[in-house]
Formats: structure tokens, sequence, C-alpha cells
């Protein structure tokens, strides 16, 4: 396995440590993550989005995203880009997501 998939993993392990204040489910989980891309030179670009476009943790939570994924061994830069096309719904949850919250 390569050096960039494998901090492409551990980014997305990270990702699942953080929660969407609203919804106890991690942001990975709730399908909020839309792409992780790690650079040559292990600078990570995340694409994601909100559960709505005026979320409370708008300002917040992109910058919490942020600095977890810098903790990842080896990454040297974190950009969060926030999106809105295509915009979320529940049908972006995994099943483990929809199980707990009792939608399956």
């Amino acid at each position: 396995m390569s050096d960039r998939t494998e901090i492409k993993n551990a980014v997305i392990e990270k990702l699942k440590t953080v929660y969407d204040p609203e919804i106890p489910v991690d942001i990975y989980q709730l399908g909020l993550v839309y792409e992780v891309n790690v650079s040559d030179d292990y600078n990570v670009h995340i694409v994601m989005t909100l559960t709505a476009p005026n979320c409370p943790v708008a300002e917040t939570l992109p910058v919490e995203v942020r600095e977890t994924v810098l903790t990842v061994e080896k990454v040297k830069d974190v950009e969060v880009e926030l999106t809105f096309e295509p915009p979320w719904d529940q049908d972006m949850m995994s099943e483990e997501a929809q199980l707990e919250l009792g939608l399956l």
C-alpha cells in the first residue's frame, strides 16, 4: 500500500472521531465527507458538506476537521472545502449510521 493510501486511510479514521453536534454520528458515517485527496507532498484536501446550508456549526466544524486531520502523521497541511452540491440527505449516511439513528 502506498504512503498516500495509508495517509488517506488514517485521515478517514480521524474523520470518524469528529461528530456533528446535533446528531450522535460521526461526519464520515453521516456522509458529510464527499472527497479525501492526498497529494504527493502529503497535503490533504477534503470536500465536505453540512446537513444544512444554515447549519449552526458552519463556522466551527471545518476548523475542527482541519485541526483533527493535521494530527495525522506525515500530513503537512489540510484544506477543507465546503460545498452544498449535491445537497446532503439521509440517503448519504452509511447503513451503520442509519441503524444508529433508527432509520432502518
